[in-house]
């Protein structure tokens, strides 16, 4: 029996926010260096100092929002290390990650540089953890005051006459982990204290984002909520996709089987509930939805490579990792009522990356292709969808064998996502588009899959997993039938 599925093209449920589409470059194994910044005197082509080709191919993303510099490392980074001259910069230990040397190169100058080169709006994390009140003031007041005062005079020293524009900042990271484990009653006393002096100078109107919940820690969001959710206005979620148990193995990124297969499409979908409940509790003292949930972490997280520094977190990308970031975005559109903006982790050669690099060569990932084609949904009307989905079974469990969301943009195109989360049947579809006439012609598609649910990209061979044209599509009577190959994620595009 087909999946039959009914999608309202007059009947819009909000807009669907750019920054659902949001990254995260944390300063990680190779994300920062090598990843995006090199440095100007490298044999890398670059401009300033940002690596020309990730540049470009991130520009191809529409980047919204960059989520930076943390993290784990956020709440160990103290910004005054960070600018003036190169050489007079301190050297301090990444203690996180890998124990290496951080020489602070890349700093606040640089990020806000690559920001504007990327067009897309910054998003910085505070240090709470280690970091004094004062300092996370004067970090904004550096960034974001235009008159005379001390910090905004040292930026000009530095080189910036004229403040940045500077929307989004958050509070602390992970405060109930590597950002200080403390109690959400203590956090949310701190929250309250730091977020006073993260001021609004002249025009520039801050959103304050609060640390929020570690997965399914709803007692986190309920005390955060209770004691300081008058005083923000956004709440951070993180949850990682892990097939395997986080410190005995999480599972390779490559070398796995159908069983690590499933239980990596499950726990992707666990998403839904973990949005529905917290948002619930959301529900309960802000019932008009003015805090937004902030997914600022979320991706797959494996084993790393065979051979790279367990610090980095270098981790392989294959068709597995396409499908779980198309099914999360489908979940994000749904909810995008309280859902305003995700940070993948992360955007450049640690956990689930956008893009891989090893000297002067780049590869583009399966994740960065579904990044890619659904960017289409980005500030588009969502639209409702009802629909009968057949089931993928394995094993005697039991999931939803396909993944759909549908959009409306301004120029009036439908795009429909779709991923077929079963590894070896295939999907077909009826989709029956009311309020819109359908032109055959006018449908066209593009579709990412592979042979082999291994199928990855490499240095050798850069284009085993890339998106091609999709052409499985017959139109009769506006009914829109599809037919997807296993393990697939498609968008279709009707005018």
């Amino acid at each position: 029996m087909k999946n039959s599925i009914v999608i309202n093209a007059d009947l819009g449920k909000g807009t669907i926010n750019k920054n659902i589409y949001g990254h995260f470059a944390e300063h990680l194994g190779r994300c920062i260096y090598e990843g995006i910044w090199v440095g100007k005197d490298s044999h890398i082509q670059n401009t300033k100092g940002i690596r020309n080709d990730v540049l470009e191919a991130l520009k191809n993303l529409h980047v919204p929002v960059l989520r930076w510099p943390g993290g784990c490392f956020a709440d160990e980074y103290h910004w005054k290390d960070g600018i003036g001259p190169k050489e007079n910069r301190k050297r301090m230990v990444n203690t996180h990650w890998g124990g290496v040397v951080e020489n602070n190169h890349f700093g606040t100058h640089e990020f806000l540089m690559l920001c504007e080169m990327l067009d897309c709006e910054p998003y910085i994390c505070g240090n709470v953890g280690s970091g004094t009140v004062q300092e996370m003031s004067e970090w904004v007041e550096y960034m974001t005051f235009e008159g005379e005062s001390p910090m905004a005079n040292w930026r000009r020293e530095n080189g910036k006459e004229e403040p940045w524009d500077l929307k989004y900042f958050g509070v602390g990271n992970e405060n109930w982990g590597c950002g200080g484990n403390m109690r959400p009653e203590y956090y949310a006393d701190l929250y309250r204290r730091y977020q006073t002096y993260v001021r609004n100078y002249g025009d520039n109107k801050i959103y304050k984002i609060a640390g929020g919940a570690n997965v399914d820690d709803y007692n986190w969001t309920e005390v955060l909520m209770k004691n300081a959710g008058w005083l923000m206005d956004g709440l951070s979620l993180h949850y990682y996709t892990i097939p395997g148990d986080f410190w005995l193995g999480k599972g390779s990124a490559l070398d796995f089987q159908v069983d690590e297969w499933f239980i990596t499409m499950k726990k992707s979908l666990h998403m839904e509930e973990l949005i529905t409940k917290h948002g619930t509790i959301m529900d309960k003292y802000d019932p008009e939805k003015r805090v937004g949930m902030i997914i600022d972490e979320w991706g797959t997280w494996f084993d790393v490579e065979p051979g790279t520094n367990p610090g980095f977190l270098y981790q392989q990308n294959t068709i597995r990792d396409a499908l779980v970031a198309g099914v999360h975005f489908n979940i994000f559109h749904k909810h995008s009522d309280r859902v305003q903006m995700t940070n993948i982790a992360q955007t450049v050669n640690v956990l689930q990356a956008m893009i891989l690099t090893e000297g002067d060569k780049m590869i583009l990932t399966p994740t960065y292709h579904v990044f890619e084609m659904f960017k289409v949904h980005q500030d588009a009307q969502l639209l409702t969808v009802d629909s009968n989905i057949n089931d993928y079974e394995y094993n005697g469990e039991k999931l939803p064998q396909v993944s759909v969301s549908a959009s409306k943009n301004t120029e009036g195109k439908v795009h429909i996502s779709l991923c077929n989360l079963d590894h070896k049947n295939e999907a077909g579809l009826d989709l029956d588009i009311r309020g819109f006439i359908v032109n055959e012609t006018r449908v066209t598609g593009r579709i990412l899959t592979a042979g082999s649910m291994n199928d990855h990209n490499t240095f050798e061979e850069p284009e085993k997993v890339k998106p091609v044209d999709f052409n499985q599509v017959t139109v009769l009577e506006n009914k829109v039938s599809v037919q997807l190959p296993p393990m697939s994620v498609v968008v279709l595009t009707i005018e």
